[in-house]
């Protein structure tokens, strides 16, 4: 056979046409792989855990804003996985859903990440395919944006708290994953704190050092409630993106799962005393990570100014935008209506068989059709009716959004938004990157009992 000059041509067309991924070059490789890790203090054994380069949390990644980032995926776990890159602004094609954006990465290969970072901020990655389990063993890393120009601070640092369910006598994770109790209720809840997989780690400051705290709460279900003692500061930046103007800590202040919050703090224990950031719980405060304070330092210095705003769409008119109710249902103490399950409607015992237990607008898992359809550029409102008896901590992929409070006040933006039981919050979103896009709760159980839907950009 012999080829034409327009065989050629039309040949070289469709090469043309392939995505430019699949022609660049591997990043670096990320390999999910099984390791081991002193999550227990030192006299304790070590645990087995599956993280990113066999490590807890992964690797950290650092890069400026703008730039770009290219990751190639190496499975070597005994499951399927993905990555979702958490609170990117990301091409739809790189977010990591299985069966939404991409195929799940068989044990043995590869799937390679490439997309650049709109925005600074503090960001992370983690698993996307059987996250309840997966991100419980330690499938996730913190990802750190860079202003151009960022506040003067003598230390920086990602602080990704989370607590661990170990098994008392043998320190392993237990393997109760699919438990319906955790599954209908608050979602599988651990029994050790760590922050950076390490429990009760100190850093050596001096009194009067500025410290940038960036938490990323990376706990299955667990709500922390943060305090400080022996620092003093603000809160400059929630989700990644900037406040207009940076929020005195008068008190503690909740992280929900998935949630970040960048603070700027200044030491104000002394040489030789210790301060600390402080899960607050019922029976009293709980050291999350302590701060060693040496000799030398700095006298008190000004407030610090509010960080640069990142490029994110204006929202327009958000009163007069559609309205969209998105209700959740189900769990313990509330019950699921009878609802459907693909295009099956099944009854609440024939849903718990399957270890169904939430709904969204009657609705169990990722539906064929999506929740909303907009068109892109448009600007939409979401009303997130919380109809149980717990509270869930929603997450859009692909887009910050901003609430809406009763007095039409638009609060900061956000990727995940906490509502309380009983409650109700309305969100708008500006819909400009077009995709398929996962709508959640991040009590993973949660998710994976239901609590999932998704949206359309088109």
């Amino acid at each position: 056979m012999t080829l034409t000059r327009r065989d050629m041509l039309a040949s070289a067309a469709a090469f043309s046409c392939l995505p430019r991924a699949s022609m660049a070059e591997p990043g670096p490789v990320l390999n999910a792989r099984e390791g081991v890790q002193q999550l227990a203090p030192s006299d304790f054994a070590p645990t087995p855990v599956w993280g990113y380069d066999g490590a807890v949390p992964g690797p950290l990644i650092r890069l400026a804003q703008g730039t770009r980032l290219r990751r190639r995926l190496v499975n070597d776990l005994p499951q399927p996985t993905a990555v979702h890159w958490h609170g990117i602004r990301i091409d739809n094609a790189m977010d990591g859903v299985p069966g939404l954006t991409q195929p799940a990465v068989a044990p043995g290969a590869s799937f390679d990440y490439d997309f650049t970072v709109p925005d600074a901020g503090t960001y992370w990655y983690h698993s996307h395919n059987r996250s309840v389990e997966q991100v419980a063993r330690g499938l996730y890393g913190a990802l750190v944006v860079e202003e151009a120009e960022a506040p003067d601070v003598d230390h920086d640092l990602p602080l990704a708290i989370d607590d661990w369910r170990l098994d008392p006598a043998t320190l392993q994770i237990t393997d109760d994953f699919d438990s319906f109790h955790d599954l209908s209720h608050a979602g599988r809840i651990g029994n050790l704190t760590t922050v950076n997989g390490r429990f009760d780690p100190e850093q050596t400051v001096r009194a009067g050092d500025r410290l940038r705290l960036r938490l990323i709460n990376v706990a299955n279900a667990r709500v922390f409630e943060v305090g400080l003692s022996g620092l003093e500061g603000w809160i400059v930046a929630l989700d990644g993106m900037p406040l207009d103007t940076p929020l005195p800590i008068t008190g503690a202040f909740s992280l929900a799962p998935a949630q970040r919050a960048d603070l700027i703090v200044d030491v104000t224990a002394t040489s030789g005393e210790t301060a600390d950031l402080l899960s607050l719980e019922r029976d009293g405060g709980y050291g999350l990570m302590r701060f060693a304070i040496g000799a030398g330092g700095a006298s008190r210095r000004p407030a610090p100014d509010a960080l640069p705003p990142n490029p994110l769409p204006a929202l327009s008119d958000p009163a007069s935008a559609p309205l969209h109710t998105l209700t959740m249902q189900g769990g313990a103490m509330r019950g699921l209506p009878p609802s459907m399950l693909g295009a099956t409607l099944l009854q609440p015992r024939e849903l718990a068989e399957r270890g169904k237990f939430w709904a969204l607008n009657g609705i169990v898992d990722r539906p064929a059709d999506p929740f909303i359809d907009i068109a892109r550029g448009e600007t939409a409102r979401i009303a997130m009716v919380n109809d149980t008896a717990f509270p869930h901590a929603m997450h859009l992929h692909g887009h910050h959004f901003r609430a809406i409070a009763d007095t039409g006040a638009l609060g900061p933006w956000r990727d995940t938004l906490l509502v309380p039981q009983g409650q109700t919050r309305q969100i708008a979103l500006h819909a400009d990157n077009p995709g398929k896009w996962l709508l959640h709760c991040h009590m993973l159980g949660h998710a994976a009992a239901g609590m999932m839907t998704w949206f359309n950009v088109s």
